[in-house]
């Protein structure tokens, strides 16, 4: 097997999961990274626990997308591999890692290593340790991906404008398809823990919305289809959204009828929802709860940020 020289680059906002990453990263058996670069994105804050050896950079606060950059800039290796702070490695990753990269071809620019996420064995899994679960599916994301220094140079590393852990990956991989790479899934095992999680944290990820009007913007209408990405429920947020908005309206102009009609869809779309996450989920009391809170604010809080990233995108120009 010919030996591949690589750079390992973590982006951190200081998060207390980034010390059992560099632990099991150093750990691991194989061949060890020419560098292994922390670029540490916080505005500001106290020096990290890190292991030695490891070489800190500072970000911009600009997001994991800007971060990224900084790092792989900083190295000279052929390859890069993007690791998030939240994510373990494991005790082979370094061997699996050096025989994913010479396993690839030339027009091989990314290999992805393989997720697993731990669930409970004794209850059904809640909604946040679920929206984690399907890390382990996702495709091309940057929480165990190596990417050839050669294509990221050509493609010019992530899109900073994308300022969320989102969608600056499936950004890079159809840009990085469109130029006529093929992005492989290789053998290489990491573990994703479910950390955790305020109640309110899928209300926080509907920022995320924001960012699909410039995917769209930047990669077409099929960009969903391409990057293997599920389209999600915003026709139904939309919907849900606008009826309970015109019932207000109807209510506010005295068509009581009206607005009860409008209000009955309302519920019923808002019901469908809370109960379609509540089915998988351990049906505790407290889980319930929080679905049925969380989905009566989801649907506008997602269309929320979806006008914003829309108006931002219209002003974004496409790509040739």
């Amino acid at each position: 097997m010919n030996l591949v020289t690589f750079s390992v680059v973590v982006p951190t906002i200081g998060r207390a999961s980034l010390r059992a990453c560099l632990d099991a990263l150093v750990a691991a058996e194989g061949p060890a990274p020419d560098r292994v670069v922390v670029v540490d994105d916080r505005p500001g804050g106290a020096s990290l626990d890190l292991p030695s050896g490891v070489q800190v950079l500072r970000g911009a606060g600009r997001g994991p997308a800007a971060a990224r950059n900084v790092g792989w800039r900083a190295t000279d290796t052929p390859w890069v591999v993007f690791v998030d702070d939240d994510v373990v490695v494991g005790p082979r990753w370094r061997a699996e890692l050096a025989a994913d990269l010479a396993a690839a071809d030339d027009r091989t620019a990314a290999v992805q290593g393989r997720l697993d996420v731990p669930l409970p064995a004794d209850r059904r899994p809640t909604d946040w340790e679920r929206n984690v679960a399907a890390l382990a599916s996702a495709r091309w994301i940057t929480a165990d991906l190596a990417v050839r220094r050669d294509s990221l140079t050509a493609a010019g590393g992530f899109d900073a404008r994308f300022r969320r852990a989102y969608r600056e990956d499936a950004d890079l991989a159809l840009r990085l398809l469109d130029a006529g790479y093929r992005l492989v899934r290789g053998e290489r095992r990491s573990t994703h823990p479910v950390r955790p999680a305020p109640w309110w944290v899928s209300l926080r990820n509907q920022a995320g919305n924001a960012d699909d009007p410039m995917m769209r913007r930047l990669h077409g209408r099929d960009w969903h289809r391409r990057a293997g990405v599920p389209s999600g429920r915003r026709p139904r947020h939309l919907a849900t959204t606008a009826a309970g908005a015109a019932a207000l309206l109807a209510l506010a102009l005295g068509r009581r009828r009206t607005a009860a009609l409008l209000a009955a869809g309302w519920v019923a779309a808002t019901a469908e929802l809370a109960a379609a996450r509540i089915a998988p989920g351990p049906h505790t009391p407290s889980e319930i709860a929080r679905m049925v809170v969380t989905s009566v604010l989801l649907p506008p809080l997602a269309t929320v940020h979806w006008l914003r990233g829309l108006g931002r995108a219209t002003r974004v120009p496409r790509r040739q």
